[in-house]
């Protein structure tokens, strides 16, 4: 009879800054629910040198950092979306020096963490170089990724990356996918089994985003809360804005960016003089302080995997306005409810990049949605959020943390390794 083992001790790894995105947010979340759990943890994630990070429970003594630009790598954090909300560098612009560079480092940094720390499973962020990297370098101990999306849009853009990717990410122990549809595309594209990948989902704060009392619509107060860049509809929400010249409404722009689209974004939120607050990027608290404040969020992007900015808002108290991605979809898809508004996507030419003729609509389309709940925030400042405590309640870290812990002690079983040794397939050689 195998007893299992309840107490583990995990190795996180994420291959960029783990304090400014999505995924940095999400690997964070999971060492403390871990913790609570009573397992042991350590991070490995990239910094860019002279930069601090903002870890919330994550204690200096658990992590090892990969320094960019001029410490262990030359350059800067090559970003898993093409503008990231820091200075940063496209996988798509690295030579194949500079992937060597980078693969080499992060391998002394996880051989020297993995002989010193002795992880009982990896956990890597991002089906892409890093998960690849782990799997191939330690393929006696269990490693499991989770999906975050943009690493699938990485693998349609860089098609020069993908044998590098697939030798180790089509050898996982498990990858844990953010929703059904992400499951398929996953299973296809890194020709994993179906039994390989598991629906976790993600999640949010439970205890940082809470409703409170709506301050009186006079004006009707907006927020963007993302990266300042085209892919994320944003230049199209302003443009839709400025369309709506009253009721009286003031948007509060979160997030940060670089280069020509960050530019050309706040051109925009500059011409539409003080009913635009620019905050740049803030830290979760302040995030969660402006939502409680707050009668609409806004998510206007053509590509996301699961985006819990929705459900920090939700939870906030806040009006939806969204694109009907099907991340979008596996949140609020169910919620039948007056203060959620769906807008169809554009037609997307790739990943996230529309049609140029299908863009008038889609400004339409935003402004109409925009108009209607800008009109039920003017009567109804509070919304109940009675009809959907379900809906929330299924994506608090906790709960998510409790799916992810169940992937773990099934791959770290001995049955299952045996199992996945005796069937797993050579590395493929590009």
């Amino acid at each position: 009879m195998t007893v299992k083992r309840t107490h583990l001790k995990i190795l996180h790894v994420l291959g960029q800054l783990p304090d400014a995105t999505g995924s940095g947010i999400y690997l964070q979340a999971m060492m403390r629910e871990a913790a609570v759990c009573g397992h042991e943890n350590f991070m490995i994630a990239g910094i860019q040198t002279g930069q601090d990070v903002e870890l919330q429970g994550v204690v200096p003594g658990q992590c090892r950092f990969v320094r960019f630009d001029g410490g262990d790598i030359p350059f800067r954090i090559p970003g898993m979306t093409d503008v990231m909300p820091y200075p940063s560098t496209r996988f798509a612009d690295l030579s194949e020096s500079d992937v060597d560079t980078y693969e080499t480092v992060f391998t002394r940094v996880l051989t020297d963490v993995v002989t010193a720390f002795r992880p009982d499973i990896i956990h890597s962020h991002h089906l892409w170089l890093v998960s690849s990297l782990a799997r191939r370098l330690f393929p006696k101990i269990p490693v499991v990724a989770t999906c975050h999306g943009t690493d699938l849009r990485q693998f349609q853009n860089c098609p020069h990356l993908r044998d590098r990717v697939v030798s180790g990410c089509g050898r996982l122990s498990a990858a844990m996918a953010l929703g059904a549809s992400q499951k398929q595309d996953i299973e296809g594209l890194y020709r994993l089994p179906p039994e390989r990948v598991v629906v976790t989902g993600a999640g949010y704060s439970d205890t940082l985003f809470t409703s409170g009392a709506k301050p009186a619509p006079r004006p009707v107060q907006l927020v963007y809360a993302g990266k300042l860049l085209n892919a994320k509809g944003l230049p199209w929400l302003l443009k839709a804005l400025k369309t709506i010249p009253a009721p009286e409404w003031q948007l509060h722009l979160v997030g940060g960016g670089s280069g020509m689209e960050k530019d050309e974004c706040l051109r925009l939120a500059r011409d539409l003089g003080e009913r635009v607050v620019i905050h740049g990027q803030i830290p979760q608290k302040r995030l969660a302080a402006l939502f409680k404040t707050s009668h609409i969020f806004v998510l206007s992007s053509f590509f996301e995997g699961l985006p819990l900015v929705v459900l920090e808002a939700l939870a906030s108290g806040c009006r939806v306005v969204a694109t009907d991605l099907p991340g979008v979809l596996e949140v609020v898809g169910d919620c039948n409810v007056d203060y959620i508004s769906l807008v169809r996507t554009p037609r997307l030419r790739k990943m996230d990049q529309p049609y140029p003729e299908d863009l008038a609509a889609f400004e339409q389309d935003l402004a109409r949605a925009l108009d209607i709940q800008i009109a039920g925030a003017l009567r109804h400042p509070q919304i109940d959020l009675a009809p959907i405590e379900d809906t929330l309640a299924a994506f608090t870290w906790s709960g998510i943390f409790a799916k992810v812990q169940q992937v773990y002690f099934k791959v770290h079983s001995p049955e299952h390794r045996l199992h996945s040794e005796s069937k797993r397939p050579p590395v493929e050689k590009s």
